[in-house]
């Protein structure tokens, strides 16, 4: 199914792939906190320095046994998260040995729902992919490409009914400013109609100018964090976030200090509104939810 937005893209409504090795999930937490991850995974590789862009480039093509390791301490981290939004993952080629990798850590992680967004086919050589994984049901799950060159994608996902409900967009924007701003722009009109709003992802720029000179600054989102993720053996550039409207009250925030891509993963705690038009699901049965580390 798809639907057409005024800029003239269409947009996929699909269903996340459900886990069964989980019980069902509720849609709405039983604390009333949601604990958030971004993480550009960088397809499973470990990037320590400079150099390693050159000699280890070669695993952007071809297997490597160290990644299934790096996919192993990825999805350890994961057991304390609810969302998790994933950029540079691969979806089942010849370089991350026929593994669909958003799948792998969604089972990994023990969450019941995931998706994998295929933004770029290569066949059997790279499946470019985003992923989410979710401890929730989620209301909606729309599947966007973003404007500009092929190859850049944004996922929104709903939490819940109503006034109260939660979009929370994953999405990796581009490198250049002119196509970030197009890509900017469309997310802006994704979520205008929505009161409480997450935005979550590899940005490419700082969250200065996405707060102040980007198409979303007439939505006065807080940026919980301003420390710096990439590269992450020594972290200079703050271009992953996780932006919040308002009214959504931060409990905790952390850039993790796991160098195992190029980027640093950023985590997020937050408690969300309570509606009487939601529906108060049972306490969740699947794997527990720790704090952040």
């Amino acid at each position: 199914m798809l639907r057409r937005w005024s800029s003239g893209r269409q947009a996929g409504l699909c269903d996340p792939r459900v886990n069964p090795g989980c019980p069902a999930a509720g849609d709405w937490p039983s604390d009333g906190r949601l604990r958030l991850l971004s993480f550009n995974i960088q397809v499973g590789i470990s990037t320590e320095r400079y150099r390693h862009y050159l000699t280890r480039g070669w695993q952007h093509l071809l297997p490597h046994p160290g990644r299934a390791g790096n996919l192993q301490r990825i999805g350890a981290l994961l057991g304390d998260y609810d969302l998790v939004a994933l950029q540079e993952a691969d979806g089942g080629s010849l370089r991350s040995g026929f593994v669909n990798q958003v799948e792998h850590l969604a089972h990994l992680g023990g969450f019941p729902y995931w998706y994998q967004q295929l933004n770029r086919n290569l066949g059997r050589l790279a499946q470019h992919s985003n992923g989410l994984l979710s401890r929730l049901r989620p209301s909606l799950l729309e599947d966007h490409p973003l404007p500009g060159p092929p190859g850049r994608g944004a996922m929104l996902l709903r939490l819940g009914q109503g006034a109260n409900a939660i979009a929370v967009v994953m999405m990796h924007l581009a490198l250049g400013a002119r196509t970030r701003t197009r890509q900017l722009a469309y997310i802006r009109e994704l979520i205008g109609d929505y009161r409480h709003q997450v935005l979550m992802g590899d940005m490419n720029t700082h969250a200065l100018d996405l707060l102040q000179h980007s198409p979303l600054r007439d939505l006065g989102l807080l940026a919980p964090q301003l420390e710096a993720t990439f590269p992450s053996w020594r972290p200079q550039r703050c271009l992953d976030h996780i932006l919040l409207s308002p009214e959504l009250q931060l409990e905790r925030f952390e850039v993790l200090p796991l160098p195992i891509s190029d980027h640093l993963p950023v985590a997020v705690e937050i408690r969300l509104p309570h509606s009487p038009e939601q529906h108060r699901p049972p306490a969740l049965t699947g794997t527990p939810r720790g704090g952040l580390a």
